[in-house]
């Protein structure tokens, strides 16, 4: 068991040091912070001083080198633009995106799960081919055009409820609704597919021949045989909840850390955009970690190999 949390540690950490890299590389590589903080019309020597003041002016390798051992020092950066430290600016907002990811993830669970297991246990009838319509036209239309329709009945057709901001709780339900609705959309499908599957196990077949009632085998021998793959997806939408916010804060002009990302690149922000990137890679490695966790408490044959190693 120790060798197991070893390795998923070692993955994680490794995943996370990529993914740091990645985006120092490309974020130097895709422009110069400076000319673009400064503005096109600023004075050369103002824009050379910027360079020096920041350390832009040392090689890549070097300024990567800084960052790393700064990070490992506990320094995320300071903001380019205002001076503020890049963990503050991030910190603030995160409330305001767990207001909305939070509520999402609770209407990903209490709709996608029981619509993927009733459309499992109801297979080729109307209530499947219904489940099966609404969950692919979930799935398949995108966050921001999902959350433009919802804006243009609501909003704009209903005037029940704003079409953005954070002013009351009524600002916060349409971009709640577009994350949710999505993200149940994809857990009934998964949903709906690994019960069929455990459906069709001989052991399925054999518990009901002998007599053993219907109710029983499903939540006795399906459901939890089921849950295996599903805490696989239910696990990524965990890790994602930070990053799957950017497009609909944007939409809906929520303060949260998505819409902060997206002025962050924008302004080439540098230590605010891998601030982020780094929260957003440690919330996904970390809900991967505890999904493999879950797999040795839901699987006892994952428990055996483990003690075994």
């Amino acid at each position: 068991m120790l060798r197991f949390l070893a390795t998923r540690l070692l993955r994680a950490a490794v995943t996370v040091v990529l993914v740091v890299t990645f985006a120092f590389v490309v974020l130097r590589l895709s422009g110069d912070p400076a000319q673009i903080i400064m503005g096109a019309d600023a004075p050369p020597e103002a824009v050379e001083a910027f360079r020096r003041a920041w350390g832009l002016d040392d090689p890549i390798w070097m300024q990567y080198l800084r960052y790393f051992g700064a990070i490992i020092g506990g320094d995320l950066g300071r903001s380019m633009r205002d001076g503020r430290d890049a963990i503050a600016l991030v910190a603030e907002r995160i409330p305001a995106t767990l207001a909305l990811t939070i509520p999402a993830l609770l209407i990903k669970l209490c709709i996608g799960i029981p619509a993927g297991i009733t459309a499992a246990l109801h297979r080729n009838s109307p209530i499947d081919r219904a489940v099966m319509v609404l969950a692919v036209a979930g799935f398949t239309v995108p966050s921001f055009v999902l959350g433009l329709l919802l804006v243009l009945v609501f909003a704009v057709q209903l005037g029940w409820l704003p079409s953005g901001g954070q002013e009351s709780w009524r600002h916060a339900v349409l971009p709640i609704l577009t994350l949710g609705i999505g993200g149940a959309a994809v857990l009934a499908r998964f949903t709906r597919s690994a019960m069929l599957e455990v459906l069709g196990q001989p052991y399925i077949r054999t518990a009901s021949a002998k007599g053993v009632p219907w109710r029983a085998v499903v939540w006795g021998h399906a459901l939890p045989n089921a849950a295996i793959p599903t805490v696989t997806i239910i696990g990524f939408m965990v890790g994602s909840l930070i990053a799957g916010a950017v497009v609909v804060e944007s939409v809906f002009s929520w303060p949260g850390v998505g819409r902060l990302l997206v002025v962050a690149v924008a302004n080439r922000d540098l230590a605010v955009v891998q601030c982020v990137l780094l929260l957003v890679a440690g919330t996904m490695v970390t809900a991967n970690l505890v999904v493999d966790l879950l797999y040795g408490a839901l699987d006892p044959r994952l428990r055996s190999q483990a003690r075994g190693a």
